[in-house]
Parts: C-alpha cells; structure tokens; sequence
C-alpha cells in the first residue's frame, strides 16, 4: 500500500508543478488577477507533497513503523496544503503577513511563493499563526483543536 501511496503523492506533486509551468511558459485562460492566488495554491500543494512523500520514506525506509491507519491523512493533506497555500495568499495580500519587500515586485511574488510553500510543507505551524493572527486583530480565540495539540505537546514535555 505504501507504494501506491507514493505513486500517487508524486503524481500530485507532478500535477501541481506541470500546472505551475503550464502558466509560466504558455497563454492561459485564467484572468491575471487570479493567477498570484493560483500560484500559492499550486506551491501549497508542492510543499505538502514533499512533506508526506518525506513521510512514506521515514515511516516506511527508515523508522520501519508504517501503518495503513495513516492512509488518509497521506491523501488529505496535500489538499489542505493547497488550501493553506491559498490561504497564505489572502494573509499576504491583505498584508496581515509582511514580507518586507515591498520594493520589488518580483520578490514579493517569490516571498509569496514561498510563503505557500512553507505553508503547504507545515500546515499545523501556519494553522497556529493565522488563528495567533485571528486571536491579536479580531479577538478569536484558537479552535478546539489547537488547543487540544498545545495540550498534548505541553504534557509530552513532562514524560
């Protein structure tokens, strides 16, 4: 199973960066203005592939601990990478996430870029900085989940 799960991780991860190319070398029928977000999509997507493709080789070559239970997280999460990536554009954008280099263009939209990047290659990290973001500007307070996690990682601390 492990390798159809790494078969089809790298075809996603074929899939994102084909489309990613497809719009810088050729004409597309995506309007302009849509095309930055697309890109943080598309990067999202390419950062959380390599994460679970990163874990099928530990989980299954190196730690020897592979376990079908895992098998949905393996499909889903290169799709909330790709979400998180398009997320990542919309705090840029809005500037609720600085950069710091406004000056160029061209850097900015790589910063963006690899904002998504990270974004897609850590969703839990930047899940935790948008709620951080979401609780300092408009008070919301982090969702259950989060708080579960700070729970757990605060008590394995303590073992």
């Amino acid at each position: 199973m492990k390798w159809i799960v790494a078969i089809v991780l790298m075809a996603e991860l074929f899939v994102c960066t084909w489309l990613a190319g497809q719009m810088v070398l050729c004409q597309t029928t995506i309007p302009e203005r849509l095309q930055p977000a697309i890109y943080c999509i598309l990067f999202g997507g390419v950062g959380g592939c390599i994460y679970c493709l990163r874990g099928v080789y530990l989980n299954s070559a190196v730690r020897d601990q592979w376990s079908n239970s895992w098998l949905i997280w393996y499909f889903i999460r290169p799709v909330v990478s790709c979400v998180v990536g398009g997320i990542s554009f919309l705090f840029v954008n809005s500037g609720l996430l600085l950069l710091g280099a406004a000056k160029n263009p061209d850097a900015s939209q790589l910063g963006m870029w690899a904002v998504a990047f990270l974004a897609g290659l850590n969703v839990d990290k930047f899940v935790e900085k948008f709620e951080g973001i979401g609780k300092s500007i408009w008070g919301i307070e982090p969702s259950r989940q989060s708080r579960n996690e700070q729970k757990s990682n605060s008590t394995k601390g303590d073992e």
